[in-house]
């Protein structure tokens, strides 16, 4: 029997083996950080894409890439990713990025479970533009950042996987996680300046948008272009509408024309200003107008978020101070309903 001893001992060296291999694979990962060639810390080096699972994994989102008219099937991680370079400066505070990813991933996964394909091919669930959320490819984002890429792309990707799998709801539901540049010093409720009222899409103070360089903007235009778009007469004594009624907001809500009645929101889209806050003055032949704020003014506002986030607010504060008694909540219920759909 003593001929086969070297066999015995191989056996139960290789059935050793078998046992010590996982426990190998496993260690380097027992302290909570990543170890790469020669034991180096990848903790806070760039994220690998490739190689990470999020709760965003499972998704991919059917964009319409409008400028070279073709539909890209993207993962949802990085679609998120495109969303956010698109919509907010990457030299924003991370718990203001957060915020806009956590925006981003609501706006799309209810997108996804709706039947609204207004202003999409067939074949496509958004388009890379404004009437859905603006989007970047990575070679977009390449071309826009040259040498920075690496370290902006990893700023945003970490703020989309901060927030991996969550979503903005009201009462169970996915809400419409609207945003917008700069505020006036307010937010509008919902219904001020579109035909819904929203109970989570209420006025609220944003005080921090006063540093936002987008705050105040002057237009000029002359008497004959203003009164071409309004369809006015301005006259010659010096008065050119009485504003009769403001919104929750500080923004117009009513100018009345001798007896013809504008909202705001009209004046504010005929003539292309940035908000519906405004006033002017006539100067000759031309009407001089300033405007507070930058956008609709409806839901987050994006310089106050980056405001927030720099007195030390984390995302969720920020966006329930934007977005009234909502919730941040699980978004794995719905990514199952997508995925089971296609």
């Amino acid at each position: 029997m003593k001929k086969f001893k070297p066999l015995i001992l191989l056996a139960s060296f290789l059935f050793a083996l078998t046992l010590l291999i996982p426990a190998i694979l496993v260690l380097p990962f027992g302290d909570g950080k990543v170890s790469g060639k020669l034991g180096e810390d990848l903790s806070n080096k760039a994220p690998n894409t490739e190689n990470t699972s999020t709760a965003d994994a499972a998704v991919e989102v059917a964009v319409y890439r409008s400028s070279i008219g073709q539909i890209d099937n993207v993962p949802l991680e990085d679609y998120l990713v495109g969303v956010v370079a698109a919509e907010m400066p990457v030299e924003f505070k991370e718990e203001a990025l957060k915020a806009q990813a956590l925006t981003a991933r609501t706006y799309i996964v209810k997108k996804m479970l709706s039947d609204d394909k207004i202003g999409v091919p067939e074949g496509a669930q958004v388009t890379d533009t404004q009437i859905h959320q603006v989007y970047l490819s990575e070679a977009q984002m390449r071309n826009n950042w040259g040498m920075e890429f690496e370290s902006n792309y990893a700023k945003i990707l970490s703020a989309v996987r901060a927030t991996s799998g969550q979503i903005l709801t009201y009462d169970g539901q996915a809400i419409d996680a609207s945003f917008f540049s700069t505020s006036n010093g307010y937010t509008e409720n919902s219904e001020d300046y579109w035909n819904n009222e929203m109970p989570y899409l209420r006025s609220v103070s944003s005080p921090w948008d006063k540093n936002s360089p987008k705050f105040n903007s002057v237009k000029e235009v002359t008497v004959k272009q203003f009164e071409s778009a309004l369809g006015v007469k301005v006259g010659t004594s010096g008065t050119i509408g009485k504003i009769v009624e403001r919104t929750a907001g500080k923004r117009v809500a009513k100018v009345d024309f001798n007896g013809k009645v504008l909202s705001g929101k009209e004046i504010r889209e005929k003539l292309d200003l940035r908000s519906s806050d405004f006033d002017w003055e006539r100067k000759g032949n031309s009407i001089v107008i300033t405007t507070r704020g930058f956008g609709h003014g409806v839901g987050m506002s994006q310089y106050g978020a980056n405001g927030m986030a720099a007195a030390g607010k984390d995302y969720q504060e920020i966006v329930k101070h934007y977005y009234q008694g909502v919730e941040v909540t699980s978004a794995d219920s719905m990514i199952a309903t997508i995925t089971a759909q296609k």
